[in-house]
């Protein structure tokens, strides 16, 4: 039977409900692939597995399926891997397979696993046209991804693709609007993946913590001090916290990376082949690794070591395997903005409140700030009467302090003794007695059914 080492993943998941984060959503259940590798764990997307509560896999060679867990999910480069709960020989006829080399441009390749639409094995061919940076969709980072005009559809997502009987990506998006154009996983940020579960370090994927601008401008490059035949591209942000925190400052400008020359629109020349985003070398290192950068500051040549961290932009990304952070105070919902608040709205990107998007794409951390804090809802009770108006604003002060964050904002409103005043953006002013809310706690929370009036891991 052809690809006995790709294997079917039954996964039911129950979403959270940030709309009303006390709650999750009715369980779900998908399907996805994905592929036998050494130590007899099998290799898929995370997108695949994202918020499970139970998983299982199927063989192509056996239609009962087996019982199995995470062992090890990257969010970030959308892999995950699993293994076999019982019966604890499922895979024991099954031969690994295994992991190749970045394949090359016009290399041909087969997308392999379970499409919707059947039950038996698919498998579609194309050739590799693209290598370069992508957006990966399931966690809003750019990683390096190889594009491939096979199919790639709901169901064989997860799977792998094989290219000269190797692995040599795992199949995880389609781009939207066009046919049989799919994007995979490829081996250099799969090994990173799998060498880090090895070596037991933490599933992320790092950033360095800064925003950049192109300098194609030549005004603008000699204004920097640039020599002629020197390009780079200049810091405009840096994250509050991060590794580039202490030795970058603004209007540094970034001449070469993980020693790869950057050029003037961005791009670096990777593995002396495809020419693709400079940020490109963070798929190979982990949290905590350091990394030289070439910089040129007032006209100076300088170099420096940045400390890759992890990515915190001021409104987190999607999150998974994880419950909402909240709190509710008078039957005011207190939460953090995320990608995933903004995605209660349908056409987010359109139907949001403009600040809240402004903090998405604008909003930088800082020491003052690192979230926004958001008043998100509003439960009707007699000790909020008159502030029913005031829901999805965000949180300006308690008290005449702006929060920093979340955890913040509760540890005032616990310390609040009296009249406690908090403000919102748009200019309005709630006030509520702190002795009166303490009373009205335990009946808010039975009459909407509110388990606990926080979750704040």
């Amino acid at each position: 039977m052809a690809y006995p080492e790709v294997v079917r993943v039954f996964a039911t998941t129950q979403d959270p409900d940030h709309d009303s984060p006390w709650q999750t959503r009715s369980p779900s259940s998908s399907t996805g692939s994905g592929v036998v590798i050494a130590g007899g764990a099998i290799l898929t997307g995370a997108h695949v597995v994202a918020n499970a509560t139970f998983l299982q896999v199927q063989k192509p060679s056996h239609p009962d399926k087996a019982i199995a867990r995470v062992r090890a999910v990257c969010h970030d480069a959308d892999l995950a891997l699993l293994e076999v709960v019982e019966p604890a020989d499922f895979l024991a006829d099954v031969t690994p397979a295994e992991l190749g080399e970045m394949p090359r441009l016009r290399d041909e390749v087969a997308v392999v696993g379970y499409p919707v639409g059947g039950e038996e094995i698919s498998i579609t061919e194309g050739v590799v046209s693209r290598i370069e940076v992508q957006r990966y969709s399931h966690s809003q980072r750019h990683l390096l991804a190889v594009t491939v005009d096979a199919a790639i559809n709901a169901g064989n997502s997860g799977g792998p693709v094989f290219g000269a009987g190797k692995v040599v990506g795992i199949a995880f998006q389609k781009l939207t609007g066009v046919d049989n154009i799919g994007e995979m996983v490829p081996p250099p940020v799969i090994r990173t993946f799998l060498d880090g579960v090895a070596a037991g370090k933490r599933p992320l994927v790092p950033a360095m913590g800064v925003v950049t601008q192109n300098l194609e401008n030549p005004l603008l490059r000699k204004q920097l001090g640039l020599a002629t035949g020197v390009s780079g591209v200049m810091v405009t942000q840096i994250e509050h916290g991060s590794g580039a925190d202490a030795v970058l400052k603004v209007r540094d400008v970034i001449t070469a990376v993980d020693g790869m020359a950057v050029a003037n629109n961005g791009t670096v020349l990777y593995d002396g082949r495809h020419r693709t985003r400079f940020d490109v070398m963070l798929g190979r290192h982990y949290i905590g690794d350091v990394v030289t950068v070439a910089l040129v500051r007032a006209g100076q040549p300088l170099t420096v070591e940045v400390t890759l961290g992890e990515w915190r932009p001021l409104v987190p990304r999607t999150r998974y395997d994880q419950a909402p952070r909240y709190l509710v105070f008078g039957g005011l919902v207190f939460q953090a903005l995320t990608r995933d608040v903004l995605a209660t709205w349908d056409k987010w990107w359109n139907k949001a409140p403009k600040e809240f998007l402004y903090y998405y794409y604008l909003g930088a951390r800082s020491a003052e700030r690192r979230e926004v804090v958001i008043l998100s809802k509003i439960l009707a009770d007699e000790i909020n009467v008159g502030y029913g108006h005031l829901y999805n604003e965000g949180v300006a002060t308690v008290d005449g302090v702006t929060p920093r964050d979340l955890d913040d904002f509760a540890a005032r409103l616990d310390a609040a003794q009296g009249v406690v005043e908090i403000t919102t953006t748009s200019g309005g002013v709630i006030m509520l007695d702190t002795t009166e809310v303490a009373k009205a706690q335990t009946r808010i929370l039975d009459r909407y059914r509110i388990p606990r009036d926080r979750h704040l891991p």
